[in-house]
């Protein structure tokens, strides 16, 4: 872990054009762009683009950082990496589709346009099914995986006064706070079984620490040891 002084020192050798500099600050800031690309996954990218974009954004943040805005480094640079990663998924389609997957999309659509046009209405799972000899399964992932993403400011009707999808969402919506919660649940995913165990007794089924310890076998104290090492270890992560 780099002090904030060997940070400074080492972003201002980067900023001259040391590649040396600006290496050591992405080694050291592994975890960090990792962190921030575990966010991504299950977009259809591989991690380790994700993560070259990831270190791409990371180097914006090292070009563009200023002491003088009195924030952490780490902190300045998280959302320049999430940012990075969010604009290739915007510029360059959030979902990868197969090849596989858009040719069979291709060709369901195409004979749900042609049953139409013959019967004045349109053909249900079982007929495209029965007519192309396609499990229904796959017709469903097809239309689905080539299917765009709604915006949330998109509208549900035509007509200009109608409420987007924000509009909808709780007042108190609040996209840090969201983005915690994605964060919480990445970090309770990581946890080991027993970690897990006794977090979620005790925050989730509001347990004491003496009826998690009975119920696990364990004393008291080991359950206060397990459930400080994770708090600790969450804040730690959260404050990033």
């Amino acid at each position: 872990m780099l002090t904030n002084e060997e940070t400074f020192a080492l972003l201002e050798c980067a900023k001259k054009g040391d590649d040396f500099a600006k290496e050591k600050l992405i080694s050291f800031n592994s975890p960090l762009i990792k962190s921030v690309v575990k966010r991504y996954l299950n977009k259809g990218i591989e991690y380790d683009d994700l993560y070259q974009l990831g270190a791409l954004g990371f180097v914006k943040a090292i070009n563009n950082y200023d002491a003088s805005y009195n924030v952490k480094f780490t902190t300045y640079a998280v959302p320049m990496i999430a940012g990075e990663i969010k604009r290739f998924l915007r510029d360059d389609g959030s979902i990868k589709v197969s090849r596989s997957i858009k040719h069979l999309a291709i060709q369901v659509k195409n004979f749900i346009t042609e049953y139409t046009k013959i019967h004045q209405q349109n053909p249900t799972l079982d007929t495209i099914s029965k007519e192309l000899s396609i499990e229904v399964n796959d017709i469903v992932l097809a239309l689905e995986a080539n299917a765009s993403p709604l915006s949330l400011n998109e509208k549900f009707n035509d007509d200009a006064d109608s409420n987007t999808i924000m509009d909808k969402l709780s007042d108190n919506f609040s996209v840090d706070n969201f983005m915690n919660k994605l964060a919480l649940k990445d970090m309770i995913n990581s946890l080991t079984a027993r970690e897990k165990q006794v977090i979620i007794m005790r925050y989730y089924l509001d347990k004491t620490q003496s009826e998690i310890a009975k119920e696990l076998g364990v004393s008291q104290v080991q359950v206060s040891r397990i459930e400080n090492k994770v708090l600790c270890e969450m804040k730690d992560k959260l404050s990033l």
